[in-house]
């Protein structure tokens, strides 16, 4: 309950108290986890990215994301780089970290008004 965000939060951190919490969380991370994330290689995105190229996308990464590093950001960013890329200075992993939220919140803003506006 503590690695994906930068600041500690005790409501998160509660959380982790509530055994079925706990084991639902567990089950799900270590389900990814052992399934590779259902990607059949390390660098399938990476490697297949013209698949996904023409779909307006904003990549939000935390600066002291922990979960997963700024490296793999940068990474998709360089092989797609008509993504918007924003680093959050103060953020970890989690979305509900401030920052995180409001670069989410925007990069939706964008996509409805680029369909309002029929792009």
């Amino acid at each position: 309950m503590m690695t994906a965000r930068l600041i500690p939060n005790d409501e998160n951190i509660k959380k982790g108290d509530d055994d079925y919490f706990s084991l639902a969380f567990a089950r799900i991370e270590n389900h990814y986890f052992t399934n590779k994330g259902f990607f059949s290689s390390d660098s399938y995105l990476l490697d297949n990215i013209d698949k996904i190229r023409h779909i307006d996308a904003t990549i939000v990464q935390g600066r002291y994301d922990v979960c997963c590093p700024m490296m793999s950001a940068w990474d998709l960013h360089k092989v797609w780089p008509e993504a918007d890329f924003k680093v959050v200075k103060d953020a970890g992993h989690s979305a509900n970290e401030p920052g995180i939220t409001a670069e989410l919140v925007a990069a939706n803003e964008r996509l409805k008004n680029k369909i309002k506006a029929g792009r």
